[in-house]
């Protein structure tokens, strides 16, 4: 675990950590930080989850760094061109940097990266991972550019950054022109939000989504001013008053291990925040067993659409009440 890593190179005075400010990039829910002192460390997070957790343990969390630390820690994400992007923003802002990934989530060819532009490096090897560190470098072409993708704008480590992905095409493509308040449960960067607002009978959308970088990109691909967006978890956000709509293509990892019950928690959280009669529409892969959940929360539900790999599936009428 990173915790183990850390620690062991604390304990073993391998690791020396400068006095000051510590900036800790993006630790998910659950690492253990008790080795670097509390009042030191200010927790920098972009997903929605995870600073609620931190800011729940009394941690200073911010969404951008502020100012300048002695120390960056950085959690290295899974996708690559992200994980250089937040090295070269904690690089940026602290004079030294340290940090920790799992072998599965690609350390070993971030440190390789890193060992091309930087000097003398100090590394640890515990747990299936490394922790490395070093005076933090300039990393010149890693801070990652937004992209425009059949004119939507995205960034690095955004799902989906390289355009609208099957799914979502799939959804697209079966739904109707839409009526009333809708919620974009997961939005991401805003593709299925810019498609439903193509019809005037919405009335308001709101685009919820836990990823506060994608949430930045819907900002600029989705100007209509029925459009409001909301940093929040998908699975326990309720609106002010019951919807007549939620559209959602939910995620079904977590970390790099599917997670099925992701997907019934945005059906759960679709039903709550309906009218009674309303409608909720989703597309999911084929193999995941959505059903019946789907059954549990809806008095009708279909199959509408879809694609060999993708299922669209209109959900009407919610059975429970609103929590």
């Amino acid at each position: 675990m990173s915790s183990a890593r850390l620690s062991h190179a604390l304990e073993t005075g391998a690791l020396v950590l400068p006095e000051g400010r510590i900036a800790v990039f993006g630790p998910p829910i659950g690492t253990d930080l008790s080795p670097l002192e509390r009042d030191r460390v200010e927790i920098v997070s972009r997903f929605f989850p995870d600073a609620r957790y931190w800011q729940g343990l009394g941690y200073r969390v911010l969404q951008a760094p502020e100012g300048t630390y002695a120390t960056a820690l950085v959690f290295l994400p899974r996708a690559k061109d992200a994980a250089r992007a937040l090295l070269a923003q904690a690089s940026g802002c602290a004079g030294f940097l340290i940090v920790d990934g799992q072998k599965t989530d690609g350390v070993d060819s971030i440190l390789k990266a890193v060992k091309t532009v930087a000097g003398t490096i100090g590394v640890t090897s515990k747990s299936h991972g490394k922790l490395f560190w070093l005076a933090a470098p300039d990393f010149p072409g890693w801070a990652g550019q937004a992209r425009t993708v059949e004119g939507f704008v995205t960034r690095p480590g955004v799902f989906s950054a390289d355009g609208p992905d099957k799914g979502s095409r799939a959804l697209v493509d079966a739904l109707p022109a839409l009526s009333g308040r809708v919620v974009d449960l997961g939005a991401g960067w805003g593709f299925l939000a810019r498609h439903i607002l193509t019809s005037n009978k919405v009335t308001a959308l709101d685009l919820v989504e836990a990823d506060l970088t994608a949430l930045d990109c819907a900002r600029e691909n989705v100007t209509d001013p029925r459009a409001s967006f909301h940093w929040a978890d998908a699975t326990d956000y309720r609106p002010d008053t019951p919807v007549d709509v939620v559209v959602s293509n939910p995620p079904f990892h977590t970390g790099r291990a599917g997670d099925p019950g992701l997907g019934r928690a945005f059906i759960a959280s679709a039903a709550a925040m309906l009218a009674p009669t309303g409608t909720f529409w989703m597309v999911a892969n084929r193999h995941l067993p959505y059903e019946d959940a789907l059954t549990a929360q809806f008095r009708e539900v279909d199959e509408v659409g879809g694609t060999p790999g993708f299922k669209v599936i209109r959900a009407s009428k919610p059975l429970r009440s609103r929590t």
